[in-house]
């Protein structure tokens, strides 16, 4: 049913409770502002109300606050960057900064949430998440370089709490648990590649360092959250947060399904990302 008049903080906590979110719950939030529609008195800061006010002082809040854009340059594809530029790039790219660094794809919500007094914001230059609560130190740190969605990572830490995976408005698209379910996962073509991204040193000099990672892929991700919806109806819900078709499910009971999904159904033909 479409709101005709402004979409209020207490309506989305209304929605967020009816769709089974609690009190003390930790919960990763993928969300996209423009689907909750209308006006929004207060706008995104008004979604991360809700959102807190939903799980409560004693529930922990998570959003993705990755960096894609602090990558080399000689890698970009969308636009790429001219071969003549890459060292003047890497010369003056500013280094990662928890507290500056904005947001690349993450939308409007997350971008505001990760500049909130008292958001721990994950130490990685390119793959970070941020939390408030009371677990958001001991979510977020340590972040290791390596391997930066996989179990050395905030994502392997919430699936160890039990936490849920909301998306507010989003698809099985977006969900970055999926990726720890890829390093879990034996699947064909996964190979091991190496990444870099600029970093603070000793106080104020920048250095580019590198590290291990996968190649990780979400092009299938879609069909395999429907696969999951199918295969464990009790394990999630549907609903409305405003306008935004919104779905909760258990973090872990994702993780474990996708982890057999990727060994049986992605094949090694699959395009290299």
């Amino acid at each position: 049913m479409i709101i005709e008049r402004p979409i209020t903080m207490n309506d989305m906590v209304r929605d967020l409770k009816v769709l089974g979110v609690t009190e003390g719950m930790t919960l990763l939030v993928h969300s996209s502002l423009k689907s909750i529609g209308g006006w929004i008195p207060g706008g995104p800061e008004a979604v991360i109300l809700a959102l807190e006010e939903a799980i409560g002082r004693e529930g922990t809040l998570v959003m993705p606050t990755q960096s894609s854009n602090l990558t080399d340059p000689a890698t970009w594809r969308n636009p790429p960057a001219a071969e003549a530029w890459w060292q003047l790039i890497r010369d003056e790219m500013p280094p990662y900064d928890p507290d500056l660094t904005v947001t690349t794809g993450m939308g409007v919500i997350a971008e505001t949430f990760r500049k909130q007094a008292g958001v721990v914001r994950s130490s990685h230059p390119q793959l970070s998440f941020a939390a408030r609560g009371p677990l958001a130190k001991q979510l977020m740190c340590p972040h290791e370089l390596d391997f930066g969605l996989g179990d050395p990572s905030p994502l392997a830490r919430l699936y160890e709490t039990g936490a849920y995976v909301l998306h507010l408005g989003t698809g099985h698209a977006t969900n970055t648990s999926f990726h720890l379910a890829e390093y879990r996962a034996d699947w064909e073509g996964k190979k091991v590649i190496t990444s870099c991204a600029p970093i603070r040193r000793a106080g104020e000099r920048t250095e580019w360092v590198t590290f291990e990672d996968i190649n990780f892929y979400s092009d299938d991700f879609e069909q395999l959250g429907m696969a999951f919806e199918a295969a464990y109806p009790d394990a999630w819900s549907r609903g409305q947060i405003g306008n935004a078709p919104s779905l909760l499910a258990a973090q872990p009971k994702m993780v474990d399904y996708a982890v057999n999904w990727l060994k049986a159904h992605r094949k090694a033909e699959r395009p290299t990302p």
